[in-house]
């Protein structure tokens, strides 16, 4: 995998990642979710590659190994979801250039900023898989209005560059992942290269992802061309599995399936659920652009 810089339109500078296939049968956009680094997804990225994938994508602005919004580097903040959106259509513009078929995986607030390019700007890939798609927020047993109105008056007491907890939520209770092999391999890497950790979002963020759900519910969802897979698990404790299945019903012709348990991360997930999650993507994608797929081994950290 090749890293390297990647200025954005206002020369923000973004970190991108070129992983190509040995034997390409076509291309994967891979984008993570808040707070993510590319270095997180390597083994599933591994995965696809080994089907003929040649993978390519890139740090969010704010996180990863891409520029910094405030002098703290581990806040995640953001007044507006509108540059990363920016961010995301030049992206895809350049990678729709090689040759294809081109698909993507988005992960959390990568498969919102995903949908959200495919539904207002009328960009249309060969196939998309959203994995836990924030489409709805969730907090415990609070839901995106009540943590709306906790952002709203949080920004308007100044606090919006103050991050929404303080230490870091991780993965308490299995929250995030039930692997705590992969929950390791996190933190190693934050570890040995912490200038691509981050920690909790800001209260701007929370506001900010707020109004671009807004945006996206208000999108004409009924005109998303690309054929669309929704994964979620039943008690995912970050988004809203609710939200998930009203916005299929909205998309012609999308998939869905929600898988038993609570993990956030489904594909860094024990390899009882990520096995089965990567199996489903797969077929997925065979069926709809790559017939001829090279199918590899079962391959991962097997402790779990």
């Amino acid at each position: 995998m090749r890293f390297a810089p990647w200025p954005a339109t206002d020369n923000w500078p973004l970190r991108a990642f070129d992983w190509p296939a040995e034997r390409e049968a076509g291309r994967l956009l891979f984008l993570g979710g808040r707070g993510d680094f590319a270095e997180k997804y390597l083994e599933a990225m591994a995965h696809w590659r080994g089907s003929g994938w040649s993978i390519a994508g890139f740090d969010w602005r704010g996180q990863g190994g891409s520029g910094r919004l405030l002098p703290d580097p581990l806040v995640n903040h953001l007044d507006t979801f509108e540059p990363l959106l920016d961010d995301l259509d030049r992206f895809v513009a350049g990678w729709r250039e090689g040759k294809g078929p081109h698909v993507a995986v988005a992960h959390s607030m990568g498969g919102h900023l995903l949908l959200r390019l495919l539904a207002e700007r009328g960009v249309r890939l060969d196939a998309a898989v959203l994995a836990a798609p924030m489409l709805g927020i969730r907090a415990g047993p609070l839901g995106t209005r009540a943590i709306r109105l906790a952002a709203q008056g949080a920004v308007a007491a100044g606090r919006g560059q103050r991050r929404v907890w303080e230490g870091d939520a991780g993965n308490v209770g299995g929250r995030m992942t039930a692997c705590p092999e992969r929950q390791a391999d996190k933190i190693w890497w934050k570890t040995q290269t912490p200038e691509i950790a981050s920690g909790a979002p800001s209260w701007g963020w929370t506001l900010a992802a707020c109004r671009s759900l807004d945006r996206l519910h208000a999108a004409p969802l009924d005109r998303v061309a690309t054929p669309l897979l929704l994964l979620v698990s039943e008690r995912d404790p970050i988004v809203s599995r609710a939200a998930i299945l009203r916005a299929v019903r909205r998309l012609p012709g999308a998939e869905v399936q929600v898988f038993a348990g609570q993990g956030h991360e489904l594909l860094r997930e024990a390899d009882a659920r990520r096995l089965a999650v990567l199996g489903r993507i797969d077929r997925f994608l065979q069926s709809r652009v790559l017939p001829e797929a090279v199918v590899p081994a079962r391959a991962g950290l097997q402790q779990c």
